[in-house]
């Protein structure tokens, strides 16, 4: 049985700060065998969304090291049917919306029609709905 509020809901990807990009892509992909899906931008702000080979993905950003005071996870991305009716619903919760529907340039620019919302939950956690057919 589905989700009954969010059509589509389901784990998209974790997103990750990376300070050595060599380093952390040998390790996914070839150590552990994932598969680049998407990549963008240039040294040193890289950031791709890697495939670990079931239809969920780990997105790395590469990011200075002295930005990981807070730690290296950055959000948590849930794969939606419609981001517009997703963050009416988590509005509606009691989400704080931190970024409204937006078609994110660097993967619209790739070929990828996506649409993504932030929120943050009660605890301040920042979750990601993430709408998607090709991803």
């Amino acid at each position: 049985m589905g989700n009954l509020k969010i059509a589509g809901c389901g784990f998209q990807h974790v997103a990750i700060r990376v300070s050595d990009w060599q380093r952390s892509t040998q390790f996914y992909c070839e150590g552990l065998g994932f598969k680049s899906a998407v990549e963008w931008g240039e040294a040193p702000g890289r950031a791709a969304l890697l495939d670990l080979g079931d239809g969920n993905y780990l997105e790395m950003f590469e990011r200075d090291a002295q930005e990981f005071q807070d730690g290296n996870i950055l959000h948590f991305a849930l794969r939606v049917d419609d981001c517009e009716t997703a963050v009416e619903v988590a509005r509606e919760a009691g989400a704080e919306v931190t970024l409204e529907p937006k078609a994110p340039d660097v993967l619209v620019n790739k070929g990828l029609n996506v649409v993504i919302v932030f929120i943050k939950g009660p605890d301040g956690e920042v979750i990601e709905f993430f709408q998607c057919d090709a991803l």
